[in-house]
């Protein structure tokens, strides 16, 4: 019996700096081969990194980091990039832009997070909005893991995305 292919995940945000980093890391490392996971934004900053605090929130967690670059999502919209299964927007800004033409036409969903980045107070206090954002990604992302590949059809795993995003 030959192994199902893992399903491609990107997951979308403005800057692509600490949610959507957060996101392709936690299903990079709970995916186990069934699930390959990437990240992307829609306006990345000119020499745009991961968010220090996202890899010290990642380092901490045990989630391995070493991959992690922010890049543009115009990566993904060319004709060579991998072809997405789902792609999920992980901020409401990048859930309201004209996101491009994905090749294959993945199915999508929006998973809307608060951003850890905003958070004002000290260090510990933004480190803690960082350990807060990725446990409740962590929460839907053991759900969606735990889903069947087999009943995961284009427009079942869209519907399940979506129903994820209530939880």
């Amino acid at each position: 019996m030959t192994e199902a292919k893992p399903l491609n995940v990107l997951f979308l945000c403005t800057h692509n700096s600490a949610r959507s980093i957060l996101a392709e890391a936690l299903l990079n490392h709970l995916g186990k081969g069934k699930f390959k996971a990437f990240s992307a934004g829609s306006s990345p900053r000119d020499n745009q990194k991961p968010n220090p605090m996202a890899i010290a929130t990642l380092d901490k967690a045990g989630i391995p980091t070493g991959e992690l670059t922010s890049k543009s999502w115009d990566v993904f919209a060319t004709p060579d990039a991998p072809h997405m299964d789902l792609v999920i927007t992980v901020c409401d800004n990048a859930a309201g832009e004209v996101c491009p033409y994905w090749p294959g036409q993945p199915a999508t969903a929006h998973w809307g997070y608060a951003d850890p980045s905003e958070t004002v107070g000290t260090d510990e206090q933004k480190l803690e909005a960082f350990k807060q954002t990725l446990h409740q990604i962590k929460r839907r992302l053991e759900l969606f893991t735990s889903l069947p590949l087999t009943s995961l059809s284009k427009m079942a795993l869209e519907n399940s995305a979506r129903e994820l995003a209530k939880k």
